[in-house]
């Protein structure tokens, strides 16, 4: 296997990992502030770190084609250990959240340059689909051992996969040279050094994102920003709708299970051979099926919300992938699509707790994703 594949199998595994080991014990982190701020104060530090990813997806997805994926890849993991420390380190609310943002901003860097680097793999497919298989099996690991550690030491995941994060990084230590020299970091060499150079380059692929987000692309990226909001509304408030009827560990299993199935049906769809339409098509129901089971039956419906955004989210990369624009451009946008929604859709709904019950806000969220099945691009 290459270096960087193994590299970014790796760090993906322990970035995901850290991101989810906080969301089963969202209630305890906000606990002191409860008071002041109601469910708002686990919505917050849940959108930190997708506000984070939003706001430098397209930027560093946008330097990564300036400056080569391998340095933003490092970047990521660097700002990964950074985060968790904080996490681990510290109780206060605020500090917190900027943690959580920074811990979003490592994923900005980290994914657009990931994705760009797999898809030019020989088997795009399944290197999307193994990435997929093990982004998702470090979102189940840490919602497990979160939820299992919760009550020994409530910080005890976060300990965990800021470690794994750190023992990542260590290989690119012998890759200074690499990552010093421009050329070898992938720069494009029509771009010369300066800010002048950098200037232009934004410039260029601003235009490009015009011309990737036109109504022929629009299905592609409303259907990711949909899916992956509907999700984040639902994780981010299934800790307190189950407070009462579920465990930790409970909860922590069926939000793991959530990202099992993932990891199984996106092996799969990286080996399927049909139009990544379909392949999406097929994850939508699936997923939106799972969104309404939820409500009564938490395994079933998350294991089939996972099954089904495993597929889904399969079908986008390829079809992103496959798109005339620069690669980290191109990643950088459709990973934006991703954390948009998991960032402003719980944001959205933890507004309208006030006048809807959880459980109807769950079946709302099952409707809105269901409207996806209706576009035709």
């Amino acid at each position: 296997m290459h270096p960087d594949r193994r590299l970014i199998y790796v760090a993906v595994f322990a970035i995901m990992g850290l991101s989810n080991a906080v969301i089963p014990i969202l209630p305890e982190l906000a606990a002191l502030y409860h008071s002041t701020y109601g469910e708002f104060a686990s919505s917050l530090l849940f959108s930190g770190y997708f506000l984070g990813a939003l706001a430098t997806m397209l930027p560093f997805g946008i330097l990564a084609d300036r400056f080569g994926n391998l340095r933003l890849i490092g970047l990521g993991i660097v700002f990964t250990v950074i985060s968790g420390l904080i996490i681990f380190f510290s109780d206060n609310l605020w500090v917190l959240l900027i943690s959580r943002f920074i811990e979003g901003s490592a994923c900005g860097a980290f994914f657009p340059a990931a994705y760009s680097t797999l898809s030019r793999c020989k088997d795009p497919g399944r290197c999307m689909g193994e990435f997929t298989f093990l982004f998702n099996a470090g979102l189940a690991s840490g919602a497990l051992f979160s939820g299992l550690l919760a009550d020994i030491y409530l910080k005890g995941a976060v300990l965990i996969f800021t470690s794994i994060a750190l023992l990542s990084g260590i290989p690119l230590l012998h890759r200074c040279g690499e990552l010093i020299n421009s050329k070898k970091a992938g720069e494009k060499p029509d771009l010369l050094p300066g800010p002048n150079s950098l200037k232009a380059h934004f410039k260029h692929s601003f235009k490009e994102v015009a011309g990737l987000i036109s109504h022929r692309n629009s299905g592609i990226w409303l259907s990711s920003f949909l899916l992956n909001g509907v999700i984040g509304v639902l994780i981010a408030y299934y800790p307190d709708y189950s407070l009462e009827t579920l465990s930790k560990v409970q909860l922590g299993s069926a939000i793991a299970s959530l990202y099992i199935c993932a990891m199984i049906t996106s092996l799969l769809a990286g080996r399927f051979s049909v139009k990544e339409r379909t392949i999406i098509w097929i994850g939508l129901v699936f997923s939106v099926l799972g969104v309404f089971f939820a409500v009564k039956y938490p395994f079933l419906g998350f294991s089939s919300l996972g099954g089904g955004s495993g597929i889904a989210m399969v079908g986008f990369a390829l079809a992103v992938a496959r798109m005339n624009a620069d690669r980290g451009l191109a990643m950088g946008l459709f990973n934006t699509t991703i954390y948009a929604g998991l960032s402003l859709l719980p944001i959205v709904a933890g507004l309208l707790t006030e006048v809807l019950s959880f459980e109807e806000l769950f079946i709302v969220n099952g409707c809105v994703l269901a409207g996806t099945l209706l576009l035709r691009d």
